[in-house]
């Protein structure tokens, strides 16, 4: 039945997934000690267009948005790894009939999304951090974590959740055929 606890489950796991395409992995803030300037520049899985980077440092204005494009950083990992979990628990939620099926693509979505977060956490910020350093002369940065690196650890709490649920439901079906 569609209006089970693992559908809220699963849907919640796929709006914190989608979260991650709207908010920033990790903001990155460089003080360049030889002009005074502050540059701010941000991880995004799909990088966002910004003013041109290099005309804002030669006009030595104090606050610059470093454009992700700039790095080239490629963030076509993280995106299919977070398109993957995203919709394996959108289809998830339409298998509410064959339950042993869902609880396998639960269960998968809860392996490619511990992929996803060994990604952003071990790869991609440091990855990232190491090409800003390069660009601008080996400053080193200060890392702010964002939503976009935290919404994947609560997915992985909502499909922990779904699978339980969905277990739950089979024992109880189990349960029921026993006593026919």
């Amino acid at each position: 039945m569609i209006q089970r606890i693992q559908t809220l489950w699963l849907a919640l796991a796929a709006v914190c997934m989608a979260l991650c395409f709207a908010f920033p992995v990790a903001a990155y803030t460089f003080e360049l000690e030889s002009t005074g300037q502050t540059v701010d520049a941000r991880l995004d899985l799909i990088g966002k267009g910004g003013a041109d980077t290099l005309q804002q440092l030669a006009a030595g204005e104090p606050v610059v948005q470093y454009a992700q494009r700039l790095t080239g950083m490629a963030t076509w990992p993280l995106i299919t790894l977070a398109l993957c979990v995203l919709l394996l628990a959108v289809l998830c939620i339409f298998l509410y009939k064959r339950r042993t099926t869902q609880a396998r693509l639960v269960a998968l979505a809860f392996l490619v999304n511990v992929g996803y977060a060994f990604a952003v956490f071990f790869w991609a910020v440091d990855k990232y951090r190491d090409l800003l350093m390069a660009g601008l002369g080996g400053v080193e940065p200060r890392v702010t974590w964002a939503v976009g690196a935290f919404a994947p650890l609560a997915s992985l709490v909502l499909l922990f959740l779904a699978q339980r649920a969905i277990r739950k439901d089979e024992a109880l079906v189990k349960a029921a055929d026993r006593l026919r």
